[in-house]
């Protein structure tokens, strides 16, 4: 079996080692009972919208409804008795290091940074690291040329990577390699040999412990295994409950674009093609003068 025709992709691009560095410094905190503010809904509403420029112009996508709100998350400073800005390091090692090429691990602060910084920011980085870091070339003519197969999936919650990436990803490659074919011809056409699951539920590459009766899959080399030596094309991804109601019970993930419709009081579920659903998918970044994949 050679070694290009297996490609099992789930957008990992950090380990739990990693996300560490996503975690605020502790303090001890005053009692909190939960409430929402008209201000933490504006800023809610605001990112889910994903990351636009100051006149309007998306520029990149959010994290789904169901994913935490981590990245956005503040700090209790015991000595000032205030919450404030907590700066991931995960992205501010980025900015400081790679981008303002200083030799610091994180940004001292976000004074004067605006939604235009970040797509500067995305811009510089874009241009400086392209031929190192490109991972979202769209032309895999040559992979497919080869007997190549993908079995790509992403967690519907993720809350470290965007679900929307890998979704404008693979419209990304279908666009670019079938672009004489009609909507529904070219998703036929790239499922012969790249199949993107979505898992509901699921966090970054992990169960979620805020959706737990999500399945996950387990089983992803056996199928890619079958599918390159069998010929046995994964129409749905075997899962499984790991926690939960369910625990134990298998579930099958569905082949994007179709999506899961649950019946008979979430008993039973149907792979279908809801256009209302796809179209929510479908994202144009228009603060790009360049194709953005």
């Amino acid at each position: 079996m050679a070694a290009h025709q297996v490609l099992a992709i789930c957008n990992c691009a950090t380990t739990s080692e990693n996300l560490k560095k996503r975690v605020s410094v502790s303090y001890s905190t005053p009692a909190q009972n939960g409430t929402v503010t008209p201000q933490g809904a504006l800023a809610a509403s605001i990112m889910l919208d994903g990351l636009r420029t100051l006149d309007g112009k998306q520029v990149y996508v959010w994290y789904q409804p169901g994913s935490s709100f981590s990245d956005a998350e503040t700090e209790y400073n015991s000595d000032s008795e205030q919450w404030e800005l907590s700066i991931t390091a995960l992205g501010g090692e980025w900015v400081a290091r790679f981008l303002e090429l200083r030799e610091a691990d994180n940004l001292d602060s976000l004074q004067n940074v605006t939604y235009n910084t970040l797509k500067e920011w995305m811009e510089l980085g874009w241009k400086r690291y392209a031929d190192s870091l490109q991972t979202q070339w769209p032309d895999l003519t040559d992979f497919r040329a080869a007997g190549g197969k993908i079995i790509h999936y992403h967690g519907e919650s993720d809350a470290s990577i965007p679900t929307g990436s890998s979704v404008h990803y693979h419209e990304s490659v279908r666009k670019t390699m079938y672009p004489e074919l009609s909507y529904n011809e070219s998703t036929e056409a790239l499922s012969d040999w790249y199949r993107l699951f979505l898992v509901p539920g699921a966090a970054h590459c992990e169960l979620n412990p805020y959706e737990a009766n999500g399945p996950f899959p387990q089983t992803n080399i056996g199928f890619m295994i079958d599918w390159v030596e069998n010929g046995v094309i994964p129409i749905t991804l075997n899962a499984t409950h790991l926690a939960g109601d369910n625990v134990g019970d298998n579930a099958q993930l569905c082949a994007f674009p179709l999506r899961p419709l649950w019946k008979n009081n979430g008993t039973t579920m149907d792979c279908v093609y809801d256009q209302a659903s796809i179209d929510t998918w479908q994202y144009d970044f228009d603060a790009w003068s360049v194709p953005l994949y």
